[in-house]
C-alpha cells in the first residue's frame, strides 16, 4: 500500500483568497466591519453605485453601513495573497491546467474581448457597456475613472437574456401591471397606462416577500427536523415495544404449551396409575374366578361320579354329603362398560374444541390490535373497505343492560320486549286522552364488554323506533341519556340528532337503516356515517379521550304504539 504523501507546509487554497466581485485573487485586499475582504477597487465601484441611496451594503452578507466605513488594506491578507502569486507563478504546469479550466463551458457565460478560440469563463457583465469580461479584462472598470462608474453585476446569464427582445434594450424598468421586466422604450409604447417601478425597487419590495419566505422555510425546516427527530424516536420505541411484546406473547404462549403439556402428562399419569389399579383388581378377581371355577370342576366330577354309583344305599349317602357342602361363590364381577373410554374421550374433544373456540374468538382481537400499532398514523379511510381493515368484533354485554331488552344468544342484537309497560300516563284535558309522558321516556340500553382505546370499526343495523348508536366511558349507575361522558347518535323516522352532555343538535344526512361508527381514539375523533350503498358521514366530533369507550345501543320512542319486537344489531364484519 502505497503510503499517503503528506501535505506541504503553508499550502493554501487559492479559491478562499478571491474577491467575491471580480473573483480573481484579492488586488488591494481591504476588509469590511463584518469581515468580509474586497479588491479595494472592487469594492469601491460597488459602493460607488450605492451613493445616492445613502447606505453601503456587503455583497455576500447584505450588512448595511451608514457613513460609508474608511477602506483600510489588510497586510496581512495582502501578504498572503502575494505568496500565492508567486507560489502559482513557480509553478507553470498548474497555471496551465487552472486556465484549461477556465475556458467557458457550454453552460458558463464567455468573455466578450476575448479572441482566441476557447475564451474564458466571464466572471462580471456591465449592464452600462453590455459586455461581460473574464478577470483579464474586467480590470479597466476598477481602474479607469469613467468605467468605474458603469454597473457591475456577476455573469451568471448571458446579457441577450436581460435584453428587450423588441427593443433590444437592457429591462431595467419592472411592469407590476403585467408582472414582467421591460425596458424603458416599452414605457412610451405598449405599457404606457400600466404601473411601472424600477427593477431596483421592485428587487426591494421581493427582497422583503423573500426574507419572510426564508423565516417561514427556515421555521419549516427546523419543524421538520423536530418532526424527524420525534419520528426517530418512535421508531426506537417502536421496535423497543415490538421486541417486548414479541418476547411476552412467547412467554405466554410458552406458559400456555407447558400448562396444556402438564395437563396432558396429568391426564396419562391418571390413566396409569387408573389402568394400574384396575389391573390389579382384575387379576386379584381373576384368580379368585380361577379357584371358584377348580372348586366347582372338582364338584362336577364327584356329582358325575355319584350319577353312575349302582349302590342306591351309599348313592344316597353320598348326595346328602354333597349337596350340603356347595362351595361358596363370589358375587358376579362387575363387567367395565364399552363407553367408559369413550366418555374419557368425548370429554378430550370437548376441552379441545372449547380451546380453539376460545383461540378463534380471541384471534379477531388479537389482529384488530395489532394491525391498529404504527409507528406513522396512517391516513384516514375513506371507502367502506378501508374502513373495514380497523372492524372489531363486539359483544354486548348481559350485565350492563337497563330496561326492557333481551339480548341474544350470539350477543350481537338487542331486542325491545315491551318497551311503553313502565311508562306513566298523564290526563290531556285539551284532547280528552291519556296520553304517556315524553320527558320520562328511557326505553333500555346495553354496553359492549370491549373498551376501545384504538382505531376502531364497526356496524349497526336496527328496525323501528329511535336507536341510539353510541360511544360512552364505563357509566354505571349514571345517566345513560344526558352524561358529559357519552357520545350518542340518535336513529329516529324524524332523521338525526347529536347528543353530548345534555346538548342536541340536528344532524342531516340520507336516511339509512345501518350506521357505520369510526373511532380515533389517540387523535381524538369519533365518527358517524350513513351507510347505503355508499357511505355519507353524519357527524364528526373532536375531542379527547382519557378512558377507554365502550360502544352501546340505546333504544328511545316517544311514539304511542308497542315497540315489542323492535331490534338492534351490531353486524358482523371480522
Amino acid at each position: 500500500m502505497a503510503e499517503r504523501q503528506p501535505q506541504k507546509r503553508g499550502a493554501l487554497d487559492q479559491n478562499q483568497f478571491c474577491c467575491s466581485v471580480c473573483l480573481d485573487l484579492l488586488t488591494e485586499p481591504v476588509t469590511l466591519p463584518c469581515g468580509h475582504s474586497y479588491c479595494k477597487s472592487c469594492i469601491k465601484g460597488c459602493w460607488d453605485q450605492e451613493k445616492q441611496k445613502g447606505k453601503y451594503s456587503c455583497p455576500q452578507c447584505r450588512e448595511t453601513f451608514s457613513p460609508r466605513p474608511q477602506l483600510r488594506r489588510n497586510n496581512m491578507l495582502a501578504e498572503v495573497v502575494e505568496t500565492l502569486k508567486k507560489s502559482s507563478t513557480q509553478q507553470a504546469s498548474p497555471h496551465a491546467a487552472a486556465a484549461d479550466v477556465d475556458c467557458a463551458g457550454p453552460a458558463d457565460v464567455p468573455c466578450d474581448f476575448c479572441s482566441e478560440n476557447k475564451p474564458k469563463r466571464a466572471r462580471m457583465s456591465c449592464l452600462t457597456c453590455l459586455a461581460s469580461y473574464c478577470p483579464a479584462h474586467i480590470k479597466p472598470h476598477h481602474s479607469v475613472p469613467v468605467l468605474k462608474t458603469h454597473q457591475l453585476v456577476s455573469a451568471t446569464v448571458p446579457l441577450q437574456d436581460k435584453m428587450c427582445t423588441k427593443h433590444n434594450k437592457l429591462m431595467e424598468v419592472y411592469c407590476q401591471t403585467d408582472k414582467k421586466c421591460i425596458c424603458y422604450l416599452c414605457i412610451v409604447d405598449e405599457h404606457k397606462t400600466h404601473q411601472t417601478v424600477s427593477v431596483a425597487a421592485q428587487r426591494a419590495v421581493e427582497q422583503k416577500q423573500l426574507l419572510v419566505n426564508q423565516k417561514e422555510v427556515q421555521k419549516s425546516y427546523k419543524k421538520r427536523e423536530e418532526d424527524l427527530k420525534k419520528l426517530v424516536q418512535a421508531m426506537m420505541d417502536f421496535k423497543k415495544g415490538s421486541q417486548t411484546t414479541l418476547k411476552t406473547s412467547d412467554k405466554l404462549f410458552d406458559e400456555l404449551i407447558s400448562s396444556i403439556k402438564k395437563k396432558r402428562s396429568l391426564v396419562k399419569d391418571l390413566m396409569k396409575a387408573q389402568e394400574k389399579t384396575a389391573i390389579a383388581q382384575a387379576e386379584k378377581l381373576q384368580a379368585q374366578l380361577g379357584e371358584e371355577i377348580t372348586k366347582l370342576r372338582a364338584r362336577d366330577t364327584e356329582l358325575r361320579q355319584l350319577s353312575h354309583m349302582d349302590d342306591h344305599i351309599h348313592f344316597i349317602q353320598s348326595f346328602r354329603s354333597l349337596s350340603s357342602s356347595c362351595p361358596d361363590l363370589s358375587p358376579a364381577p362387575v363387567v367395565c362398560p364399552p363407553n367408559s373410554f369413550k366418555t374419557l374421550t368425548d370429554c378430550l374433544s370437548k376441552l379441545g374444541e372449547d380451546v380453539e373456540s376460545l383461540l378463534n374468538n380471541a384471534w379477531p382481537r388479537i389482529t384488530a390490535t395489532v394491525s391498529t400499532i404504527d409507528v406513522v398514523p396512517p391516513p384516514v379511510p375513506k371507502t367502506r373497505e378501508e374502513f373495514l381493515r380497523y372492524c372489531c368484533p363486539l359483544t354486548l354485554d348481559q350485565n350492563s343492560v337497563c330496561g326492557e331488552l333481551s339480548i341474544s344468544q350470539e350477543y350481537r342484537r338487542v331486542t325491545s320486549e315491551d318497551s311503553f309497560k313502565s311508562i306513566p300516563h298523564t290526563y290531556d284535558k285539551n284532547y280528552g286522552l291519556y296520553k304517556r309522558q315524553r320527558s320520562l321516556v328511557r326505553i333500555g340500553r346495553v354496553l359492549c364488554r370491549e373498551g376501545l382505546s384504538q382505531r376502531c370499526y364497526w356496524e349497526v343495523t336496527f328496525s323501528g323506533c329511535t336507536w341510539s348508536v353510541a360511544v360512552s366511558y364505563n357509566i354505571d349507575g349514571q345517566d345513560f341519556g344526558n352524561s358529559n361522558k357519552l357520545w350518542s347518535l340518535d336513529c329516529s323516522p324524524d332523521g338525526y340528532s347529536f347528543r353530548h352532555n345534555s346538548a342536541t343538535r340536528t344532524v342531516s344526512g340520507p336516511r339509512s337503516s345501518t350506521i357505520g361508527v369510526y373511532l380515533d381514539y389517540h387523535s381524538g375523533t369519533l365518527s358517524f356515517y350513513s351507510i347505503s350503498g355508499t357511505m355519507t358521514l353524519l357527524h364528526k366530533e373532536s375531542t379527547t379521550f382519557t378512558q377507554p369507550l365502550y360502544p352501546g345501543l340505546m333504544l328511545r320512542d316517544y311514539s304511542s304504539q308497542s315497540t315489542r319486537g323492535y331490534y338492534a344489531q351490531l353486524v358482523k364484519l371480522w
